[in-house]
């Protein structure tokens, strides 16, 4: 049993593409076949990919083809790069990913406090209410 999965995970290696990505067009959805020919990564590798990252989860239309966001391409392109550049497992490129993921959103806290965000929001909101107020007679 370990060696077939062993030989479907080097038959995964072989068929990814690791040369430059293609440019990606920009545009609001990808097909899984566009996102296979702009990341170098088989469509099959995709799915499996999804079922092992949370954070890739592509939205389905109502025939229940994938559709892939700019943000998923990025995030695609970056476990490619942690999975077969830095030669991570999959648990270790969940591991990077996470902590990534946790970095960046530490990055959002502008450093105000709370009442200073509502604070902000009051006076954006007066400002439209004054800016309503003078366009509609």
């Amino acid at each position: 049993m370990q060696a077939e999965q062993g030989a479907q995970a080097t038959d995964q290696h072989r068929d990814v593409v690791t040369d430059g990505p293609t440019p990606a067009p920009e545009k609001l959805y990808y097909r899984i076949g566009e996102v296979e020919a702009i990341t170098g990564v088989p469509a099959y590798v995709l799915r499996y990919w999804e079922s092992e990252f949370k954070l890739l989860r592509p939205k389905k239309n109502p025939a229940g083809q994938r559709l892939y966001r700019r943000r998923d391409l990025d995030l695609v392109q970056r476990i490619k790069a942690l999975l077969y550049e830095e030669r991570l497992t999959l648990e270790g490129a969940k591991k990077r990913l996470i902590a990534e993921s946790r970095r960046s959103s530490e990055q959002l806290d502008l450093g105000m406090k709370e009442t200073t965000y509502a604070e902000a929001l009051r006076r954006i909101r007066d400002r439209l209410s004054a800016l309503r107020a003078r366009l509609v007679p």
